[in-house]
């Protein structure tokens, strides 16, 4: 019996052989992008990079600093003397 982790190397190895051997043997296209298309592409790269970037503001630096901010709430009224 083959384990999973030599079954998922061989699998590797196979994907990494035919992305090799495409790349290899591909023709060039010979076509022409030209301005505009290339500035379209600019743009979407430059969009898909501050979404990703929004993306983890949103879900990871948010709920940090609520967090922090409610330890801190918690921390100070711990420390405050108690009215008798």
């Amino acid at each position: 019996m083959v384990s999973r982790a030599v079954e998922f190397k061989e699998h590797l190895v196979l994907r990494f052989a035919s992305v090799v051997s495409l790349v290899m043997f591909a023709t060039p296209a010979f076509a022409y992008i030209g301005p505009g298309g290339g500035l379209g592409a600019l743009g979407l790269l430059v969009a898909l990079v501050l979404g990703l970037v929004l993306l983890l503001v949103g879900f990871v630096w948010f709920p940090l600093k609520r967090a922090l901010k409610n330890r801190r709430k918690q921390t100070e009224t711990a420390r405050e003397p108690l009215d008798e």
